[in-house]
C-alpha cells in the first residue's frame, strides 16, 4: 500500500502560517496596555476616557477619568503629561494631545454642572487626612467613594496646598481650582483649615481615627549661607508665591534676580515681571540642558522677557547689586568656580533653591523612618507604624501635582484594604502595547491641535491664564487622533478581510466575544493565516502557537 501523500514545511517558509488543517499559529484577541496609561502617575484609564470622548460622550469620558482623578480641569493646566511623551503617535506624526482633551472634559463638568452620585456606604471606619494638598485630597476623595468617613486637616486658611500657594494664577486660575476642589467636599470630606497638627499620634487618638494619611506638603524654602550686606533684600520663592495669595503683595523692586533653576524658579521669575519688575534674572550654577525645569516653562519665562544667566554663583548681596562668579563645568558635567565675578543691578533676591517638608508633627512615632527629610513607606504607602501611612511630598518621589493625587489614589486603596481586612492587590498588567504591534498605515497624519496661547502684551500687565482650552471642535478632533493601541475598537477590519468567515462578529457593546469584545474567533473555519493580525489597526490581534 503506497504511503499517504504529506508535505513538509520549512519552519522558516511564510507558507508555515497557511496551512489549512496542518495550522500552526492561532489568531487571539488579546487586550494591551497603552503606553499613555502606563505613563500616568495618576493611574488613569486615559485610553477609556478617549475612546468616549471622541464618541461625543464627553459626560462618561469624564466620569471614567474621576474615577481616578478628581480634579481634571486642574490636571488639563498643570501636568506636565508624561502620557504625550510616551504616546505611540509622536512615532507617527505627534502625541495626541491628551492633555488638551482632559482640560476640555474638566471644564465642560465645571461648565454645565456635572456632579457624581452620592456616596451610599458607611463603613463605619474614620480616616484623618494630614494636609489639604493634590495628594490629601486625592486620597480623601478616593477613601469617601469606599464609604469611610474622612476629616482632612490642613494648617493653612485655605484648601489646595501647592496647588494654591506655589502655582501662580496664570497657570491655575483659582475659581477653577476652587471648583475642582468643591467636589471633594460635596462627597462628604470634612474640612478642618487652620488646624495646625503637632502630633499625629494624639490627633488619631483624640479623633477615634482608626486611620492616618500624611500629607504635609513641601512649604519651606530651602535656604543657603550667602554673604549680605544689612540693607540686602533676600526672600525665598516659597514665601513670595505664598504672599501672593493675601491682601499684601510681595514687595520685589524694579531689578529682580532669582536663584535657582526648577520650576518654582521660573513661576517667581514670571511672577516678578508680571508684578512691575523691569528685569527678572534667573541665575543658575548649571548650563539649560541641566535645568530641572520644565521646558515649556523655560521657553514661556523666555518668551516673557525673563534673563538666563547660566553657569552663575552668586558670591554676595547688596542693597542694590549681587555679586555672580562665573562657573565652568569639568569633565564629569559639574560646576567648578572660576573665581572670576561680576555684578548685576539689583533690588532684591529670589532664593529658589528647593523645598522641604515640617515633620516635626512625626517626633517620638514609633516604627516610623525619616531618611534624607522623607518619610519611608512600604509598597503600600504605609509608614513603619501600623495605621499610618504617607504620600506626595512626605515621601520620595518626583514632586508633582500628578505625582501627589497618584499617591493619594494608591494610598487610598490600601488603607481601604488596610481597614477591612483584605488587602489591596494590583490587578495584572498586560503587555505594553509599543508601537511595532500597530499597523499604522490605516492613519493619516495629523498633527496635534496647538492651544491658544494668551497675547504677550497681556500676559505681562496681568495674571490672567496663559495657556487656553480647546473648544469641543478642536478637543473632538484630538481625541480622534487616538490609535487605541493594544485594544479593539470595533472597526471591523477582521470581520472583512477573513478570508474563510472564521470571525464571528456579535451585536456592538455586547462584549460576547473573546475576552470581552465583540468578534471572536471560530477555529473550526480559521486556518491561521494571519491575515487579521496584519490589518488590524490597534494591535490588538496576536498570533499564538496553536497549542498553548
Amino acid at each position: 500500500m503506497d504511503k499517504p501523500f504529506a508535505i513538509t514545511l520549512d519552519p522558516g517558509s511564510s507558507l508555515a502560517n497557511k496551512t489549512g488543517s496542518w495550522r500552526t499559529e492561532r489568531p487571539l484577541y488579546q487586550n494591551g496596555l497603552p503606553p499613555c496609561n502606563d505613563a500616568c502617575p495618576a493611574g488613569e484609564n486615559i485610553q477609556g476616557w478617549l475612546y468616549d470622548a471622541e464618541e461625543g460622550r464627553y459626560q462618561d469620558a469624564w466620569r471614567t477619568l474621576v474615577a481616578d482623578n478628581p480634579f481634571p480641569a486642574i490636571m488639563g493646566r498643570v501636568c506636565y503629561h508624561p502620557c504625550q511623551t510616551a504616546c505611540n503617535r509622536a512615532q507617527l506624526d505627534q502625541p495626541v494631545g491628551i492633555n488638551s482633551v482632559e482640560r476640555f472634559l474638566g471644564d465642560a463638568a465645571l461648565s454645565e454642572g456635572w456632579t457624581l452620585p452620592p456616596v451610599e456606604v458607611d463603613t463605619g471606619k474614620r480616616v484623618l487626612v494630614i494636609g489639604a494638598g493634590p495628594s490629601g485630597l486625592s486620597a480623601a476623595y478616593h477613601l469617601r467613594r469606599f464609604g469611610h468617613q474622612v476629616e482632612v486637616r490642613d494648617a493653612g486658611p485655605k484648601a489646595g496646598g501647592m496647588m494654591r500657594f506655589g502655582i501662580p494664577a496664570y497657570r491655575l486660575p483659582r475659581d477653577v481650582l476652587d471648583a475642582e476642589l468643591q467636589r471633594v467636599f460635596d462627597a462628604g470630606v470634612e474640612l478642618t483649615l487652620n488646624s495646625r497638627v503637632d502630633d499625629v499620634l494624639a490627633a488619631k487618638a483624640a479623633g477615634n481615627f482608626d486611620a492616618v494619611f500624611l500629607a504635609v506638603g513641601a512649604h519651606i524654602g530651602k535656604r543657603t549661607y550667602i554673604p549680605a550686606g544689612e540693607s540686602a533684600h533676600v526672600l525665598d520663592a516659597i514665601g513670595m508665591l505664598r504672599e501672593m495669595e493675601g491682601e499684601e503683595k510681595p514687595l520685589l523692586g524694579r531689578r529682580v534676580v532669582v536663584y535657582g533653576g526648577g520650576n518654582t524658579a521660573m513661576d517667581a521669575a514670571r511672577t516678578a515681571k508680571r508684578l512691575g519688575a523691569d528685569e527678572a534674572i534667573i541665575v543658575y550654577r548649571r548650563t539649560r540642558d541641566r535645568m530641572p525645569a520644565n521646558d515649556l516653562e523655560v521657553q514661556e519665562a523666555l518668551e516673557e522677557g525673563v534673563l538666563m544667566r547660566w553657569l552663575s554663583t552668586i558670591k554676595h548681596v547688596d542693597a542694590d547689586h549681587i555679586t555672580v562668579e562665573r562657573m565652568e563645568l569639568d569633565d564629569d558635567g559639574f560646576p567648578q568656580p572660576t573665581g572670576e565675578t561680576d555684578e548685576l543691578a539689583a533690588d532684591s533676591l529670589v532664593l529658589a533653591l528647593g523645598q522641604e517638608v515640617d515633620l516635626s508633627l512625626l517626633d517620638d512615632v514609633p516604627g516610623l523612618v525619616v531618611r534624607n527629610g522623607v518619610v519611608a513607606v512600604d509598597e503600600r504607602m504605609m509608614t513603619g507604624s501600623a495605621g499610618i501611612f504617607a504620600g506626595g511630598d512626605m515621601v520620595p518621589s518626583e514632586r508633582t501635582v500628578t505625582v501627589a493625587i497618584g499617591h493619594g489614589k494608591l494610598a487610598a486603596r490600601n488603607i481601604d484594604g488596610w481597614l477591612r481586612g483584605e488587602p489591596f492587590v494590583h490587578q495584572p498588567r498586560p503587555a505594553l502595547a509599543t508601537f511595532d504591534r500597530l499597523n499604522t498605515w490605516y492613519y493619516s497624519d495629523a498633527d496635534k491641535t496647538v492651544r491658544p496661547t494668551l497675547d504677550l502684551a497681556r500676559r505681562l500687565d496681568s495674571f490672567d491664564e496663559v495657556k487656553q482650552g480647546l473648544d469641543e471642535s478642536n478637543a473632538l478632533f484630538e481625541a480622534r487622533r487616538c490609535l487605541s493601541c493594544g485594544n479593539c475598537f470595533g472597526c471591523d477590519n477582521c470581520f472583512g478581510v477573513c478570508p474563510d468567515n472564521a470571525v464571528r462578529k456579535f451585536a456592538e457593546g455586547s462584549g460576547e466575544g473573546d475576552n470581552g469584545r465583540d468578534y471572536a474567533f471560530d477555529l473550526d473555519y480559521c486556518k491561521g493565516c494571519g491575515i487579521c493580525v496584519n490589518e488590524c489597526p490597534s494591535g490588538a490581534i496576536l498570533m499564538i502557537p496553536e497549542d498553548s
